[in-house]
């Protein structure tokens, strides 16, 4: 039943050093990489549905002073967070200006 069906190429599927998180690409240096650049992400999509959030509450106030200020509140917590998480974002880079390395493309030293 198999007779017609040509099989191209092989695949290889043993790791070339031995260990199979390296071969994949799973380095701790990468793993910190993107753990950093997930936060900012995630941080960034919070502040946008907060932002989005408060804008609805503002409109569907309908002229109610306690809601109008709930929603106030909640857009100007929505721009403080963003302003930490850029303060922070800044202080990393500024660090690592001045350190010389970067969390973005972290090398740890072999022992």
């Amino acid at each position: 039943m198999l007779n017609g069906i040509v099989l191209a190429g092989s695949l290889n599927l043993a790791p070339n050093n031995g260990l199979a998180a390296n071969a994949i690409g799973f380095t701790p240096e990468r793993i910190v990489s993107a753990l950093i650049l997930f936060a900012l992400v995630i941080a960034a999509l919070v502040f946008f549905f907060m932002l989005l959030w408060g804008g609805i509450e503002w409109i569907l106030a309908g002229g109610d002073k306690n809601k109008t200020e709930e929603a106030r509140g909640r857009i100007t917590g929505a721009l403080i967070g963003l302003v930490i998480v850029f303060a922070a974002w800044a202080i990393v880079n500024l660090a690592s200006t001045f350190l010389g390395t970067s969390l973005t493309n972290l090398t740890i030293p072999n022992i």
